[in-house]
């Protein structure tokens, strides 16, 4: 069971979480139209008595963007100001996830976005590894990623993630931990929830925003990380076959943080990771405060 922090945001006031409910004919419930996002505070290392956000105007930027596709003007400066005064209240002494949404809390069965109440809320929850940080086993699952013409795949768009979901459970169900989808050109595109990285020859390989991905934070992260360390990188499509012959490849996100592959299909990746090792050392320093570099990343919110 999750272990949900005390206080959420809701309906303008903070409020004890068990009391921030919907109706069970709220129009978002019944036709997707939400949009979240989600990031992670961690208890500064250093001192216990602040909570470190990794790129946290990043992260509001994002909701903000993807509040545009629902009709919803919300900027990201509230955003902001809103998940910094839900992690004081919270006082949290330990890992956690903050879920921040947007969505069409009218009450009514019409399918639409214009002349409809919108809200935003923010609730969190405990969190630790939500992958194995030792590695992963993916299947190629048969739904496919859908197609950005289709729908606004820069936003994390709630109904969206029903494919998400029929994938993770069909490779969970078959034996695997986690799904790799294909586009619509049958390229690999992400994960269920997460960008994936591989390592060919040296080189850092990912798929491009014309690939119908997500527009990760820590995937954006990582490519900022890897020009810095030296390590050639290219946005380019990933053929399936490749994965079975690379040697590494990684998922991103901010609940998987950087989560190596060990196999995909019944193909066994190598165990000696050095460039998904390199990124993660890095990416951990930093979300520690303990990368002086790239401070400008890390917002620190003190409890006292």
């Amino acid at each position: 069971m999750h272990k949900f922090l005390p206080i959420a945001y809701f309906k303008n006031q903070f409020l004890p979480f068990e009391d921030a409910k919907i109706s069970i004919a709220t129009h978002a419930l019944h036709y997707g139209t939400g949009a979240f996002g989600g990031l992670r505070g961690i208890p500064d290392p250093q001192n216990p008595e602040q909570i470190l956000l990794f790129r946290l105007d990043r992260h509001c930027k994002r909701l903000s963007d993807s509040a545009k596709y629902l009709h919803y003007d919300l900027p990201a400066d509230k955003i902001k100001t809103v998940i910094v005064d839900f992690v004081k209240k919270n006082q949290v002494k330990t890992s956690f996830y903050i879920r921040p949404f947007i969505y069409t809390s009218d009450l009514g069965i019409a399918p639409r976005l214009h002349k409809i109440e919108k809200d935003f809320f923010v609730y969190g929850l405990e969190l630790g590894d939500y992958l194995s940080p030792e590695g992963v086993s993916c299947r190629i699952s048969s739904w496919y990623r859908q197609a950005d013409h289709s729908l606004p795949l820069r936003g994390k768009i709630s109904g969206a993630y029903i494919t998400s979901s029929l994938a993770k459970t069909e490779a969970v169900e078959s034996g695997f931990d986690e799904a790799l989808l294909m586009n619509a050109q049958g390229k690999i595109c992400e994960a269920s929830g997460m960008n994936i990285f591989v390592v060919r020859n040296g080189q850092l390989i990912t798929p491009g925003y014309d690939q119908d991905i997500l527009e990760g934070i820590t995937r954006d992260s990582i490519l900022t990380l890897a020009k810095d360390l030296g390590i050639p990188t290219i946005e380019r499509p990933v053929d399936k076959s490749e994965l079975f012959i690379a040697d590494e490849a990684f998922l991103s996100g901010t609940a998987a943080k950087i989560t190596p592959i060990k196999q995909v299909e019944n193909y066994e990746l190598p165990k000696t990771r050095p460039i998904t090792e390199k990124l993660r050392d890095k990416i951990t320093a930093i979300t520690e405060n303990r990368d002086p570099n790239y401070q400008d990343w890390v917002y620190v919110v003190p409890l006292g």
